[in-house]
């Protein structure tokens, strides 16, 4: 892994060095679009609408926009304001573990100690093992203030990007009725039906079926040719039962709950 920033966690007066590096990685098939006709390879360009011209990366800035005025701001603009020169992930506070709603979770990313010794990078990491607490951290990376969930995994800081309380919307449903009357019967064979698929949750046991689908059918594509035949790949599907409204809600269950067991005990 390469890492990606490089600073020093913070606090009180407690200073660490760390290295960041992104935690996870896209695992999807790359593909690029091409022209149906001849499959030439569809490319885009940044052209210029004043002069035409097509313009490279490194020559193109930002700009702000209201209606009335537009601002163009430069790399160095960017690059000037005090919270992006700033090199520390300040921790602000220490906060239970169940309090961070996990609907606000962005992205994760893994902090390696970059000094010699590492025993402070190890007191924090014990510390929070020991209370039981989650560090919010504040810091910028790539022009953007974040604040942060910082936790142990494996005997690893993680830090885990956080959205801000106005990016996440208030859920508002008029169709889900308070008053609601659940039976205790309805209720029972419910609970019978999560047990029946209560399990340990092993990450290692589940694949995206999708891509490796998808590989299949590049894989057949590559061996066979275009004509290939999409039965022999991937095998006759029988077609699914037609979804609907339940109306009968507790034979529903019931047939939940008896095809869970037969599924377990077969």
């Amino acid at each position: 892994m390469r890492s990606i920033w490089k600073g020093a966690l913070t606090f009180g007066l407690v200073n660490v060095p760390v290295k960041l590096y992104s935690a996870t990685e896209d695992h999807d098939v790359s593909l690029h679009q091409v022209h149906e006709a001849d499959g030439g390879r569809i490319r885009y360009e940044r052209r210029c609408e004043v002069c035409g011209k097509v313009v490279k990366y490194q020559d193109i800035d930002k700009a702000y926009d209201d209606g009335e005025h537009t601002v163009i701001l430069t790399k160095d603009d960017f690059d000037a304001l005090p919270a992006e020169r700033s090199r520390e992930i300040e921790v602000v506070e220490f906060v239970p573990n169940d309090q961070i709603d996990p609907l606000m979770f962005e992205r994760s990313y893994y902090l390696e100690p970059d000094s010699k010794s590492p025993k402070a990078y190890v007191l924090l990491r014990r510390t929070l093992e020991s209370t039981d607490r989650t560090a919010i951290v504040r810091f910028a990376l790539r022009q953007k203030t974040r604040l942060a969930a910082l936790r142990v995994r494996d005997d690893v800081l993680v830090l885990q990007t956080l959205l801000w309380a106005d990016e996440v919307r208030e859920a508002k449903f008029p169709s889900i009725d308070e008053e609601v009357k659940i039976s205790q019967k309805e209720l029972d064979l419910s609970n019978s039906l999560v047990e029946s698929f209560a399990d340990d949750f092993h990450p290692e046991n589940f694949e995206d079926e999708y891509q490796v689908e998808l590989r299949k059918l590049i894989d057949a594509k590559i061996d066979q040719g275009e004509a290939i035949d999409t039965a022999a790949t991937f095998g006759e599907r029988e077609e699914g039962e037609a979804g609907g409204e339940v109306i009968d809600l507790m034979e529903a269950l019931r047939r939940s709950v008896d095809s869970a067991r037969a599924r377990k005990s077969g």
